[in-house]
């Protein structure tokens, strides 16, 4: 074949597997070869549509066969797939469209009102696409699957290398603007080889889409990798605790990637001590670290959990701590799969000698290419042929490493990535306010939420619900504060820069601050 890419992927296992189940939603199960034959009348679809090489396809929407379906297609001529949250605020959505250049859109049933409002602010997209019948389908809406009735299932085997653009994921600012992270088709094909060996998937793996395909670790936790090897991805739309467990019983789910909120929030329902769950081999965790009486909780149903760690622009995987070690080292991500490197700087980009904390940098093929249309950015974090991740981290004399601290001073708030610039950038927007600062503080149910600190103008009278309120027009609802604080000013060191850590230190007394 010439298409060396994701592409390529269902037609190999057409070849090979073409009766093995493939996807399983509401219902129904669809075998690798429909699934190959539903990519390439998609791929006709969009190529109907005038999708050449190079162009964007993005898409949004909750969990979907469709997801996979454009992401392979798009593969399959060259295109490149531009996934979005499908709960980022209008003005959010705008910008990664705008930005990325994506031409068609195909997005979920509930976000039709989304299409019509942004078709009038975007004319270059040329296409909006409704990936099922939607509860609000607009103006000039193409269905989805009459696109795919209407398109011949032809084979095709477009030119294309590792090296070439696969997907563009954003990820939020640090500087206000969430970057668009280029992952090649190199890179999607060496994190699924990564997820294979270090989360031991088989032949007939059958695992769990639950966390968003629009995010990394939704995606390619364990998901693209089960496709690789020939398995099942049981999609469900969206995380209800109760009705999860009941779909990894009944379809014998293997292994699944989730954050530790959805593992608590299972864990806490009426019936987890009863479902069987003797088929869950494994679980990888991500996003925060896995307390320890979480990690207890699911061992003594019988369940070994992975802590992993990774991010966007690693595809995810860089660390993956083994069943064995889970209770050994509880706390650590574990040592890097097995085609990737980690290493512990310090500032003078010297070694870290065991147990010192310094930046965590990563190495290898499945570390992007870049961001999209940001050299600047890219230089910044693509440095001596390593990624600099902006994480503070250390390795112990085994080789495990253990994630500190975040110098990007990012919040995960049930499994989102929230940073601060990006809320204190909107806050800063708005009328009546002069300064903002913006922290994570704990919190029962989402693990971290954000805490702004607002100084008011001279003479206005804020109020904190209307603050909130207000950002809601502007934000993601997972991305507005949970609580605000009025002050009369913040700390500030002599050059001006807001000392977080003293807010740290005196909205959170017992954490350290000194990092």
């Amino acid at each position: 074949m010439r298409n060396a890419g994701v592409g390529s992927w269902p037609e190999r296992r057409l070849r090979s597997s073409p009766e093995s189940d493939a996807i399983w939603f509401d219902g129904t199960t669809t075998s690798h070869g429909v699934f190959a034959e539903r990519v390439r009348r998609a791929a006709a679809a969009l190529a109907g549509l005038g999708v050449q090489a190079g162009d964007r396809v993005a898409w949004t929407g909750g969990n979907h066969p469709s997801a996979l379906e454009t992401l392979y297609a798009c593969g399959q001529l060259g295109a490149v797939w531009v996934p979005f949250n499908a709960r980022l605020a209008v003005p959010e959505a705008e910008y990664v469209l705008a930005h990325s250049g994506s031409t068609v859109v195909v997005h979920g049933r509930e976000h039709g009102r989304l299409a019509d409002t942004l078709r009038d602010r975007l004319g270059d997209v040329r296409h909006w696409i409704a990936a099922e019948p939607p509860v609000d389908c607009g103006t000039d809406c193409l269905p989805y699957e009459d696109l795919l009735a209407g398109a011949a299932p032809q084979p095709r085997d477009e030119p294309v290398s590792l090296e070439d653009p696969c997907l563009i994921m954003y990820t939020s600012g640090t500087t206000g603007r969430p970057k668009g992270a280029v992952l090649t088709h190199g890179n999607m094909t060496w994190n699924a080889m990564n997820q294979l060996l270090g989360l031991n998937m088989a032949s007939d793996e059958r695992t769990l889409a639950l966390a968003p395909l629009f995010h990394i670790g939704g995606l390619n936790g364990t998901v693209n990798s089960a496709l690789l090897a020939g398995g099942c991805a049981v999609i469900v739309r969206r995380f209800d605790p109760a009705e999860t467990l009941q779909v990894i019983e009944e379809q014998r789910v293997n292994s699944f990637f989730a954050v530790p909120t959805m593992l608590d929030a299972m864990s806490r329902e009426p019936g987890f001590g009863t479902r069987d769950l003797s088929a869950l081999r494994t679980i990888g965790a991500a996003g925060a670290a896995v307390p320890l009486p979480t990690l207890r909780t699911w061992l003594d149903r019988g369940v070994t959990m992975q802590q992993c760690y990774g991010m966007t622009e690693a595809a995810p995987g860089c660390t993956v701590l083994a069943s064995a070690d889970a209770v050994r080292k509880v706390g650590s991500a574990g040592k890097p799969v097995f085609f990737t490197d980690v290493r512990v700087l310090r500032p003078d980009g010297t070694e870290a000698v065991p147990d010192e904390v310094g930046e965590i940098v990563v190495q290898g093929p499945n570390v992007m290419a870049g961001y999209w249309n940001d050299p600047e950015q890219t230089a910044v974090a693509l440095r001596d042929g390593w990624y600099h991740t902006g994480d503070a981290g250390s390795l112990d004399d085994e080789g495990f490493l253990y994630v500190r601290d975040r110098y990007k001073d990012m919040i995960i708030s049930g499994g989102e990535n929230v940073y601060p610039a990006e809320v204190e950038s909107a806050l800063l927007e708005l009328d009546g306010v002069q300064e903002a600062a913006v922290i994570g503080v704990p919190d029962e149910r989402w693990g971290e939420v954000g805490l702004a600190i607002v100084v008011p103008d001279p003479g206005a009278a804020l109020d904190a619900d209307d603050l909130r309120a207000r950002l809601r027009d502007r934000l993601a609802a997972f991305k507005v504060p949970k609580h605000v604080e009025l002050v009369d000013e913040l700390p500030k060191t002599a050059t001006g820069k807001v000392r977080k850590p003293d807010l740290r230190s005196r909205y959170l007394p017992t954490e350290e601050t000194s990092a």
